[in-house]
């Protein structure tokens, strides 16, 4: 799967950001799961546009997850990619946006060099048929435009499933911009986020 970005023009810098302490409140209340997958991203309200690197970054914080931001130029491909952020390409985790109904979406979690495998996909949510919405429903239907997709922020709360590779190892998922990216354990980032786990993907071809 392509990246939409150009190429590199800056280095890139890292900015650990730790897990905040818990205040002290009152539990709230459980919310219901949805029939397919577990209750999904976390969601803050911001208009929608190119990208919006702060309500990413609000809602990684509020999610309580220790992890480190990092920024660079933008990039042509995975490769240049991972390059740029000081991780193997396997460890960047592109967030696909599919269709499952009319005015239903979910987030697919997939690691750099895999690509949705649809059969396991439609066979896990019990479909007959998903697909990808193009740009601009895309853009309406998380508040990102493409190459800058994460579930931290996006405007609606949709349904998210991690591939399964993805876990025991720490990966880069985009952070509402260009360029822009945290740095988190793949386990803590899927209990953030309540994905449901599953083997949803297959190798690219070359």
């Amino acid at each position: 799967m392509k990246f939409s970005e150009n190429s590199i023009d800056e280095p890139a810098t890292v900015l650990e950001v730790p897990a905040p302490e818990a205040p002290e409140a009152p539990e709230a209340p459980e919310a219901p799961e949805a029939p397919e997958a577990r209750l999904a991203a976390v969601s803050t309200d911001h208009p929608a546009g190119s990208g919006n690197e702060t309500g990413a970054a609000a809602a990684l914080h509020a999610a309580g997850l220790a992890h480190e931001i990092t920024r660079h130029g933008r990039v042509s491909s995975l490769a240049e990619a991972a390059a740029a952020r000081g991780v193997d390409p396997a460890d960047i985790i592109k967030t696909i946006v599919v269709r499952r109904g009319q005015d239903d979406f979910l987030f697919v979690l997939v690691p750099g060099g895999r690509t949705i495998a649809w059969p396991k996909l439609r066979a896990l949510l019990g479909v007959t048929r998903l697909s990808m919405p193009d740009a601009t429903t895309a853009l309406e239907v998380t508040g990102y435009e493409r190459g800058t997709i994460t579930p931290f922020g996006a405007t609606t709360a949709w349904p998210v499933i991690a591939d399964a590779t993805l876990l025991g190892r720490r990966v880069s998922i985009g952070a509402g911009a260009h360029g822009v990216a945290a740095s988190v354990d793949g386990g803590a980032l899927v209990a953030a986020l309540q994905a449901e786990v599953a083997d949803v993907t297959v190798p690219e071809s070359d």
